[in-house]
């Protein structure tokens, strides 16, 4: 038995039968009913003969009352090969805990073992933490409407959605800007429950008006702020979007009761929002996700669309390339929410409206069972994508099952049980949230042929003729079937190699940091490098990596964050360089590759590297979606984030929606794909020897 102290240990063990690749973990969970917001895990480890594409380290994840807070898994400093008993340190800070889940994990082969795990809160023991206090905020301990709103919306006349619409800005506004509802005096979401039934009654635009001035006037008076200047100052990217608090439908009374708050506007701490340390996007804190309520009442519903709205409003940093005016969104989809028939219309109509911003980090960010059975729980065994515009087979995901289906790489599918693919699309792009085209249909290909049914009908274009096919669907989750359905589906087993004595090879979807140094060594004699960016890089390596491509210092990128003081407002940070001063950088020929599936960190790194001398990024245009996210919940339990930060190139040209433009466009031809080749990689390989050669995937 080995143990690091006393008899046992645990330990988990690569199972060598299983045909897939392995992830195991051990866990606890701990109740945070003590006070401190410094939390640190402490355990020793043990390992054996890790693989060096696995891991093993341990993890511990920070939940709030809706969900995740703070999650570390030390997939940045991972233990692999066979390692003696050794300490290993976890620390996470929040003050806003429910439950801490500690434990271990292991992924690829090998075997670890695990032993004396410790926690400590604010560096003592945590059986020796004091008990948690009573929140000291009125907001949390008001816990009315815990069984519904009781709200009844009742006729969606075009007058009271109107009226509506104005109530959520309204609403929004003071939430964010009121000082009061900053404290945390007043639990906002429940203050509109017991609002609306009075507003519900209004009659005309005069009792209205009077009626949401009364409510402003009810939250009491305010002091003079003489830091609140009533314009921007400073470097700017957006100001608030406040034109309306001046719209002259509004009564005199309103308006004067808004800017009255504009003038005296919060610039103390936020119950309701705070801003991550070092990054700056927004922490939407005590926003309650109401998981109680599968299919949410009038109310919650509402609450949803004004949630979601006013988030946007005031803390998307780019909402002024959303694509139409935000203003009207609000009208078009508290209809559409509340008349949303059951449980699943209504995660529908939601994922719609988050599709509204264009936003590839924006989605509805769950799979339940009915949202599986609406987008089909059976796969086919082969992967599709769109090339050339057309729906074309590029892959098996199970090689047996690919080619005992009949189907065949290159195959254009143009029919799925009698609809044309290209109606398909249309129908689906709503229900597929993302920055730009071509990664909406990155994801639709992923859901194109998923169905609940065992078999499906399709039409193939194969040799310029049409053939009927009728093919079997698989459950992905089978215990007993390896259908990997994986993005990124073509991962090498390592992450670089030689493509010639000249050209080396880098993947950054499996890059791991240690092995820079012997990477650099072994291509330090070639013409050139090409580093593959069509997937997400398994570990940061902007600045680990960047030090071997640039002789210095080069600014590679600068931000825009959200302001709490000025909600709405989006200041320019100064550039950040990437490279430090380096005589024996690489000197070689730098080519960079690029796709639809480069998202976020990989746009990010691509930023960096196309820094480099001698750097030319070839493929085409990125998912668009870049800066750190920001998590938030919606009623009935549903979750979603937006990019937090803006990202634009330090001249300011922007990275949003627009994606990372490639120096060379190159995609790849269905000629192509049916030829085997990698066609990005054949071009990087030109640019690099001048010579053409044929490279497969």
């Amino acid at each position: 038995m080995s143990a690091h102290d006393g008899r046992y240990s645990l330990s988990i063990e690569h199972d060598t039968s299983a045909k897939v690749r392995q992830f195991g973990a051990c866990f606890t969970v701990i109740p945070v009913d003590f006070q401190g917001n410094s939390f640190t895990l402490k355990a020793f480890l043990k390992t054996e003969n890790i693989s060096d594409d696995g891991m093993a380290g341990l993890w511990m994840r920070i939940d709030g009352e809706d969900g995740m807070l703070k999650f570390d898994n030390m997939n940045d400093r991972p233990v692999k090969g066979t390692t003696d008993w050794t300490e290993y340190t976890i620390t996470l800070w929040t003050d806003e805990a429910v439950t801490i889940n500690i434990g271990g994990l292991i992924a690829g082969t090998g075997k670890m073992w695990l032993d004396d795990f410790r926690l400590y809160v604010d560096g003592k023991p945590f059986e020796k933490a004091k008990d948690k206090k009573v929140s000291k905020y009125a907001a949390a301990l008001d816990t009315a409407f815990g069984e519904g709103s009781g709200i009844t919306v009742g006729d969606l006349t075009p007058t009271r959605v109107t009226n509506l619409a104005l109530l959520g800005k309204v609403w929004g506004f003071l939430k964010y800007y009121h000082p009061k509802i900053a404290a945390g005096e007043l639990n906002w979401d429940n203050e509109l429950f017991r609002f609306l039934p009075k507003y519900l009654k209004v009659s005309d635009e005069k009792q209205r008006d009077e009626l949401l001035a009364g409510w402003i006037e009810s939250l009491g008076e305010l002091p003079e702020c003489k830091k609140c200047p009533k314009k921007p100052e400073g470097e700017y990217h957006i100001s608030p979007d406040l034109d309306w608090l001046d719209e002259p439908k509004l009564s005199k009374k309103l308006r004067e009761k808004l800017h009255y708050v504009l003038e005296r506007r919060n610039q103390k701490k936020h119950y309701y929002l705070a801003f991550h340390e070092g990054v700056g996007n927004p922490n939407f804190k005590n926003e309650k996700a109401y998981k109680q309520f599968t299919y949410p009442d009038d109310g919650f519903r509402l609450l949803t669309v004004y949630r979601f709205w006013n988030i946007i409003q005031y803390f998307f940093p780019y909402r002024d390339v959303i694509g139409e005016d935000w203003n009207g969104v609000m009208p078009v989809f508290i209809p559409k929410i509340l008349e949303a028939k059951d449980a699943l219309s209504y995660k529908l109509a939601t994922r719609e409206l988050i599709g509204r911003v264009n936003d590839t980090h924006a989605n509805l960010w769950m799979q339940d069972e009915e949202i599986r059975g609406y987008f089909g729980r059976l796969y086919p065994p082969f992967q599709i994508k769109f090339i050339e515009n057309q729906a074309v087979v590029t892959d098996y995901y199970n090689k047996t099952l690919g080619e005992q289906s009949g189907v065949k790489i290159g195959d254009i599918i143009t029919t799925v049980n009698g609809a044309p693919v290209e109606e398909m699309v249309k129908k689906m792009k709503p229900m597929h949230p993302a920055s730009n085209d071509p990664t909406k249909l990155r994801d639709i290909a992923r859901n194109l042929l998923r169905g609940n049914d065992s078999t499906m009908a399709l039409t193939l274009q194969r040799d310029g003729a049409a053939l009927p096919m009728e093919v079997r669907r698989f459950d992905p989750k089978s215990g007993d079937l390896d259908l990997s359905i994986d993005r990124a589906h073509h991962k090498p087993d390592s992450c670089y190699r030689l493509l010639s004595p000249e050209v080396g090879y880098l993947y950054l979807g499996n890059i791991q940091q240690d092995l820079l140094p012997t990477i650099f060594e072994k291509f330090k004699d070639t013409k050139g490098i090409v580093i593959d960016i069509r997937n997400y890089p398994s570990q940061f390596v902007v600045f680990s990596l960047g030090q071997y491509l640039l002789p210095k210092p080069v600014e590679f990128v600068r931000f825009t964050q959200g302001s709490a003081e000025f909600p709405g407002l989006f200041q320019k940070t100064p550039p950040l360089e990437v490279g430090e001063k380096n005589e024996d950088y690489y000197k070689g020929k730098v080519v960079i590759l690029i796709n639809e599936i480069t998202q976020s960190q990989a746009e990010y790194t691509t930023m960096a590297f196309r820094t480099a001398p001698n750097a030319t990024v070839i493929g085409s245009t990125t998912a668009g979606a870049d800066g750190n996210v920001s998590n938030f919940s919606l009623p009935g339990g549903l979750n979603t984030m937006i990019s937090g930060i803006g990202v634009f190139y330090p001249d300011g040209k922007p990275t949003q929606r627009v994606g990372i433009i490639p120096d060379i466009e190159v995609k790849p031809t269905i000629a192509g794909i049916r030829a085997g080749r990698d066609e990005l990689l054949e071009k990087a390989f030109e640019v690099i020897t001048g010579e053409k050669k044929t490279i497969r995937p």
